[in-house]
């Protein structure tokens, strides 16, 4: 059977992942006994229970001043990124000046 004959299986799309909201809401309406949190041993410094878990939001003006300084950042960058192409297109002009020197140069000496 060649690959024209088979039939393409189309896939139901896939479900919209939870928000942080259904996700805490799951975490903290989990039993005890909820395999996910059996591995730990109560008593022992890894175990937290799924009514004490509390996950914190983090701090929204820190977030910002966070992505405030990844943007400064992404801006410097891309002005180096700039300076650079400039320098290396300047470099490869040299370059290309020199072997032009150093070929004018061979070819007196070996005129004389």
């Amino acid at each position: 059977m060649t690959s024209k004959n088979k039939k393409r299986v189309i896939l139901p799309t896939r479900p919209e992942p939870p928000t942080t909201e259904q996700i805490l809401e799951d975490v903290r309406s989990a039993c005890l006994s909820d395999p996910v949190f059996t591995s730990f041993v109560e008593g022992s410094e890894d175990f937290v229970s799924p009514l004490r878990v509390e996950v914190s939001m983090p701090d929204v003006d820190s977030q910002y001043q966070q992505s405030r300084e990844y943007v400064d950042l992404n801006r410097r960058l891309q002005k180096e990124l700039g300076e650079l192409s400039t320098q290396c297109e300047q470099l490869k002009k040299a370059g290309k000046q020199l072997d032009l020197s150093i070929s004018e140069i061979k070819d007196t000496n070996f005129q004389n």
